[in-house]
């Protein structure tokens, strides 16, 4: 952030980027006497009026004093012409839960002559802490101050920083004068992240999805089969069977590993989670599916994230439905229907991890009353992993995820119980908890319970044991052979 202030302006002051440099009315100038000065005022006057009822000269000469005094405060005040740029920066501007971040102010004095006392105040959320405000002596022509403070807070969000007030005093304390700046800086608190351990599914084989299949670096029907020699093409690439036979220079088509896929769905339904605060069920679902895109994007996946309203997007909006839409870019992240994912820069990667992680910072609860809009955009085909993070299930919400199962290539249901985190908060679900958990594994799911505060690590390294969280069959990933390790 970036400001530019000349004061004190017309009207008061007018804040923007390049702000006014007028004296401004003398009617606003009196209206920042401060209580010395109204007190020095009103004494003055009392002092002048007693004088003359009582005749006293002298008194006359001290109330004239103790008025003229603030008076002359104002006057100096309201001509003082300056032009001070704030600037402000945030390091980082996007950090976890409980961890602190630091905003540094930068004020410089741009105008020819030194400024007075200064001083700086910062408005803050108050879930950061206390608003920080800042003295500043006197800064000389083309000098500058620089000043930091530190922010905090336990509840994930997106926060306002700013705008930068400034005010500025008279020596004597008699007069302040407020001036705002009008940029603003954004603190993104995103959920608590978790390192994960290795983890490889029964039957996988980690590094690349689908039966490491590969595809075509250019789609297209001309690399279906060798095509013919373009300027450019390496000779090493040429196709000397397929030249003999057609008579022309042919290379042989390119062709690279294809990146693993998968999907983390977040269940954000309101009749899904009871409770709230840090420690609720829901906010260890939204850390949870953090932790978990985070460990999939540092290990290559091109990671989707989806809730049951459908797919998750910057902003709240919903992806389109259809088969393998929504991988876009290294990370595949936010796609759009009818993007693929393609390997790229790790700097990408990042990139789109942050998109996801902004998207987590703000997500709530959503009206809807089931899983559909996460099935449509898994129905359309093969999606590699799939992970879930669960509430509340009743039948026919276990049913459209048994759907999303066939859908999809291992399929691993992390499922909270809302009886256990929150006794007594609601209405006890008609399909008991362990009746959940074995309709999932029925259906080929890999459902690992959820107790109350458990560690993610502890329940993660469960996915990948054998025993009552593995599905019926004896827990093969059928048409996945892509680990997530």
């Amino acid at each position: 952030m970036a400001d530019t202030h000349r004061g004190p302006g017309p009207r008061g002051g007018v804040a923007g980027d390049e702000a006014d440099g007028g004296r401004g009315t003398l009617r606003a100038a009196l209206g920042g006497l401060t209580t010395r000065g109204r007190s020095f005022l009103a004494a003055g006057i009392a002092a002048a009026i007693c004088a003359y009822v009582l005749g006293q000269a002298d008194l006359l000469r001290v109330g004239l004093l103790l008025a003229v005094l603030p008076l002359v405060c104002v006057a100096a005040l309201h001509r003082t012409r300056y032009r001070v740029v704030g600037t402000r920066w945030l390091s980082p501007s996007r950090v976890p839960a409980g961890s602190e971040a630091r905003v540094h102010l930068r004020v410089d004095n741009a105008s020819r002559l030194p400024s007075g006392l200064l001083m700086l105040q910062d408005r803050v959320p108050y879930v950061l802490g206390p608003r920080p405000r800042f003295v500043l002596d006197r800064v000389e022509a083309g000098g500058r101050r620089e000043v930091s403070y530190r922010v905090r807070s336990d509840l994930r969000g997106r926060y306002p920083l700013g705008p930068l007030q400034l005010r500025l005093a008279d020596p004597f304390g008699m007069c302040e004068l407020t001036r705002s700046f009008s940029a603003h800086d954004t603190l993104v608190v995103i959920p608590r992240t978790q390192a994960l351990p290795p983890l490889r599914l029964t039957g996988a084989a980690s590094g690349y999805g689908d039966g490491r299949q590969r595809s075509l670096a250019q789609a297209g029907e001309d690399d279906v089969l060798p095509r013919g020699y373009r300027h450019g093409d390496d000779l090493r690439r040429v196709h000397w069977r397929s030249t003999a036979r057609y008579g022309e220079l042919m290379v042989r088509r390119e062709e690279q590993p294809q990146r693993a896929r998968a999907s983390v769905l977040l269940d954000t339904r309101r009749e899904a989670f009871r409770g709230s605060g840090p420690e609720s069920a829901f906010e260890w679902a939204v850390a949870a599916a953090a932790s978990a895109l985070a460990h999939l994007v540092e290990r290559g996946f091109a990671v989707r994230l989806l809730t049951d309203e459908g797919g998750a997007m910057p902003g709240g909006g919903a992806m389109p439905g259809g088969g393998g839409s929504g991988f876009s870019g290294s990370a595949g992240s936010f796609g759009s229907s009818g993007s693929s994912g393609s390997s790229g820069s790790e700097h990408a990667s990042a990139e789109a991890a942050g998109l996801m992680m902004d998207t987590l910072a703000v997500v709530e609860h959503s009206d809807a009353g089931g899983l559909g809009g996460a099935h449509e955009v898994l129905r359309g085909g093969h999606e590699g992993l799939l992970l879930a993070f669960l509430g509340d299930l009743d039948e026919e919400q276990v049913a459209v995820a048994a759907a999303m199962r066939r859908r999809s290539g291992a399929a691993v249901a992390f499922v909270l119980d809302g009886e256990e985190w929150a006794p007594g908060a609601g209405p006890a679900p008609a399909t008991p908890f362990a009746e959940r958990l074995r309709l999932l594994r029925e259906a080929g799911w890999t459902a690992v319970p959820v107790p109350p505060g458990a560690d993610l690590a502890q329940v993660w390294q469960r996915a990948g044991q054998p025993g009552d969280t593995q599905p019926a069959g004896g827990g093969a990933a059928t048409g996945f052979s892509g680990g997530w390790s």
